[in-house]
């Protein structure tokens, strides 16, 4: 379903839109904190809260990821365009 929701998103990308979706980054904060809830996540130690916040945080990471794909996949094929 996010493939497809991402697949209409992605018709809107121009090759420059690609490439800025390509390096998005999460500032090293934003990193750290979720470094930090991966790493107690792994060892079982989350509050409740803390487990909704990182369950939030892997959801948006698969959303850009899907998107990154998708914008590798317009650059690769501006015919689609």
């Amino acid at each position: 379903m996010l493939d497809r929701l991402i697949a209409t998103l992605s018709e809107c990308l121009t090759p420059e839109s690609a490439r800025r979706v390509l390096a998005l980054k999460a500032d090293p904060i934003l990193q750290a904190r979720v470094a930090d809830l991966a790493d107690r996540h792994t060892r079982g130690v989350l509050t409740p809260e803390e487990r909704a916040e990182y369950g939030q945080y892997v959801s948006y990471s698969t959303f850009v990821a899907v998107l990154k794909s998708k914008a590798r996949q317009r650059l690769a094929n501006p015919a689609s365009e």
